[in-house]
């Protein structure tokens, strides 16, 4: 795909359905992990695995967003025509993926059980979860070697082998929760087991077209090295989105402690309605990835005016198609709901929580894609900084002043939408400043 010449709107769509087809898959499968231990195990079960979201990206978000900055600087060298650093920036990419991967198999496993502890996760629960979680990031070194090799193929425009992958893989996984819980049942260590094999399918494949590439994409095992100038590229652009996803995953650990008090019905009904919000978040994180990539191939190639037009058409397709998916769940909550679960107590928490946040949440748009757009422009610690205070520092202080004065699960749900609004604002005012900034340098 050129991303530097012809029309825009058809291009960012075109990279953006194949990236929201796989997030969304990926989340189906995941889905289906929740509704089968729902309803072939247990509600304790179910909330052990659907309830784990947050924990998991708290440890894996760092070099998730370091692969994001793995993104920017292969597509901005792309966009500059420089082939040998591309070269030397997958092969950098790649050992950060094992490395990341190794460290993170080991510090899960070590942290599952006092991080569980210290969420006041239900006593009913908090077995199941600790199994599911050790076993989960047993497949730590797969999924970032994923990620990693995904990110790369999607630098260059290449989203629809990433959904190959994906496709395949959630195919093995769903299969394999229905035999092991069903047929052997393992309920959670079933589920855990499926996921697991999953990501080693989605590494292997992703290996596979790296290293069949052409050049200079193709990797060489042989020539796998760290090189300074590449890393520390990837690191400055990577590292403030890996932290502003961790202390963003902190305050969602934070209020899924607060869930946690409202028994396990309430940590079961929030899990069903969070799968119907990641599917409408992925519809707006790939637009923000087809942001990243069109900017910094923009930004690299000094088309400025263009990464304008990126902007607004990226903008108002996510809007559109958030919003729609998002309203569609809400007005469908009943059906959708009685998917996951015939409990009765699950099932209107879940659609108190469904009402609560799938109303406005097209609101998120405002700031996921106007944080794109500056990460593009190489400006990734102000999204960061925006984001930490904006979002992660006002649910912290929403969860232990109103929270404890006003109790209720409603109460603690109404911290999102105000969060979103107040962080929205601030991300479109400093991307209008920067931006004008940016723009500044073609007048020169």
């Amino acid at each position: 795909m050129d991303m530097l010449k012809g029309s825009l709107a058809d291009k960012i769509f075109l990279l953006a359905l194949p990236l929201a087809l796989s997030s969304i898959l990926q989340q189906l499968f995941n889905a289906v992990d929740v509704a089968v231990v729902g309803r072939f195990a247990s509600s304790q079960a179910q909330a052990a695995v659907g309830s784990n979201g947050a924990v998991i990206n708290l440890l894996l978000n760092l070099f998730i967003g370091i692969s994001v900055g793995a993104n920017v600087v292969i597509a901005n060298y792309i966009g500059r025509g420089e082939e040998r650093r591309i070269k030397t920036a997958v092969h950098t990419a790649m050992l950060v993926a094992g490395i990341s991967g190794i460290f993170l198999l080991f510090l899960g496993i070590l942290v599952a059980r006092p991080i569980l502890t210290l969420m006041n996760t239900p006593e009913d629960v908090i077995e199941y979860a600790v199994l599911y979680l050790r076993i989960y990031f047993l497949g730590m070194p797969f999924i970032m070697i994923y990620n990693f090799g995904a990110a790369i193929l999607r630098s260059m425009g290449d989203t629809r082998r990433p959904l190959y992958c994906l496709i395949l893989s959630g195919v093995v996984n769903a299969g394999l929760n229905l035999v092991l819980v069903i047929v052997f049942h393992l309920d959670v260590a079933g589920v855990a087991i499926a996921t697991v094999t999953a990501n080693v399918i989605n590494a292997g494949l992703v290996l596979y077209f790296l290293l069949h590439e052409q050049e200079p994409f193709r990797l060489e095992v042989k020539k796998l090295a760290a090189r300074k100038t590449e890393l520390l590229y990837m690191l400055r652009i990577g590292i403030p989105a890996g932290l502003q996803s961790m202390v963003f995953s902190f305050a969602n650990v934070c209020i899924q402690s607060a869930l946690n008090g409202y028994g396990s019905d309430a940590v079961a009904g929030s899990a069903v309605a969070l799968n119907f919000e990641y599917f409408s978040y992925f519809v707006v994180s790939a637009f923000n990835q087809a942001t990243v990539t069109f900017t910094s191939q923009n930004y690299g190639a000094g088309q400025y005016d263009r990464c304008k037009k990126v902007y607004r058409i990226a903008m108002g397709m996510s809007v559109l198609a958030s919003g729609v998916l998002s309203l569609s769940f809400l007005f469908g909550r009943n059906f959708f709901i009685s998917l996951f679960t015939d409990t009765p107590a699950v099932a209107e928490y879940a659609a108190k929580r469904m009402v609560r946040l799938m109303t406005v949440y097209f609101v998120l748009n405002s700031y996921e894609i106007s944080g794109s757009a500056l990460r593009g422009f190489g400006y990734s610690m102000t999204p960061a900084i925006i984001t930490v205070f904006g979002t992660c520092v006002l649910r912290l202080v929403w969860v232990f002043t109103v929270c404890r004065r006003y109790t209720g699960f409603e109460m603690l749900l109404n911290v999102y939408p105000i969060s979103w609004v107040v962080t929205g604002i601030a991300m479109v005012a400093a991307y209008l400043v920067i931006q004008r900034k940016v723009l500044r340098k073609t007048d020169r």
